[in-house]
């Protein structure tokens, strides 16, 4: 019985898409359990269409194209299980591409774990980073865990993952689209899943490699994305009005910064090639102090959502 969905969330990347879904027509071991692979365009201009529908006869099970006008990560997301009524969601990136083994070993960790939500390790790639950050860089666009498949205490992103929908995706729009172009739209789904006691896992097979294109592998980019990432305890916290949380991590913010800020100083002034590793802490730091609504970086279609609104207007 197909009860599995992939859902892949695009925006102006056809080259990477093209990667993407190729990796998932070659998913072995799955049998008949895949229902639909769900590719969600969400430029306005419904670019993703050509290539999509160029991709269709080599798709070994149905490849279902929706149009999301309008730009964002959550409203991509919710727009892809929007089409689709499978009991299991599984998630890839448009920049990822999955080993030919991925789905079938989310499949059996969900099964031998029973979790909720079950995710994969991840080997970063920027091919065209500058030499001494590469290093850094695909370690931070990577994800590692446990060497071994089970239940896990902490989740990771949306990429690379399998969901049980019923207890993980609740209802029909279950990724705040508040956080369309900041992101972070999975660490409160998350959070309110384990609140709800809720089980993660963890695929140790199921490996992807995630692709950063030359715009991204940069040092500025990166920091960017670390301290939207220090912000997500902070606003976790306060978004469930829990105010002592809120202090506490902002005290942990603090003493980041002033350890690692000082530590970076002092690698920087040696040129040290790890000195990029010191930065990416500071400001995970600093973004645990500064998590209020309106700091946060916008990465996802914010230019594509700047002329639609321009547009509209």
């Amino acid at each position: 019985m197909a009860d599995v969905a992939i859902i892949v969330p695009t925006l102006r990347r056809p080259e990477s898409l093209e990667r993407a879904l190729r990796s998932l027509f070659a998913q072995t071991a799955v049998g008949d359990r895949v229902s639909e692979i769900v590719v969600v365009d969400n430029d306005p201009s419904a670019s993703a269409a050509a290539g999509v529908e160029a991709l269709r006869r080599l798709a070994p099970w149905p490849l279902v194209y929706v149009h999301a006008p309008r730009p964002g990560v959550a409203t991509a997301r919710n727009a892809g299980l929007a089409a689709t009524a499978a009991p299991l969601i599984a998630f890839l990136d448009d920049d990822e591409a999955a080993a030919p083994g991925w789905l079938s070993a989310l499949l059996k960790a969900r099964d031998s774990t029973g979790a909720d939500a079950v995710f994969g390790p991840i080997a970063g790639r920027a091919p065209e980073a500058r030499p001494w950050l590469k290093p850094y860089l695909e370690r931070f666009f990577g994800r590692e865990g446990p060497t071994c498949t089970g239940l896990i205490e902490t989740p990771y992103g949306c990429g690379n993952s399998l969901m049980v929908r019923a207890t993980a995706l609740p209802g029909p729009a279950p990724f705040d689209a508040a956080a369309d172009q900041a992101g972070g739209e999975d660490d409160a789904l998350f959070a309110a899943l384990q609140a709800r006691g809720g089980r993660f896992g963890w695929a140790a097979d199921a490996m992807v490699e995630e692709f950063a294109p030359a715009h991204r592998a940069t040092l500025r980019y990166a920091l960017a994305r670390a301290f939207a990432y220090g912000q997500g305890p902070s606003q976790t916290a306060a978004a469930s009005r829990d105010w002592p949380a809120v202090l506490r991590w902002m005290v942990i913010g603090a003493g980041q910064a002033v350890v690692w800020g000082a530590g970076a100083a002092v690698l920087t002034l040696v040129r040290s090639p790890n000195r990029a590793e010191l930065y990416d802490r500071t400001a995970r730091g600093v973004g645990k102090l500064f998590w209020m609504k309106g700091l946060e970086p916008r990465f996802y279609g914010a230019r594509e959502l700047a002329r639609l609104e321009a547009a509209e207007t």
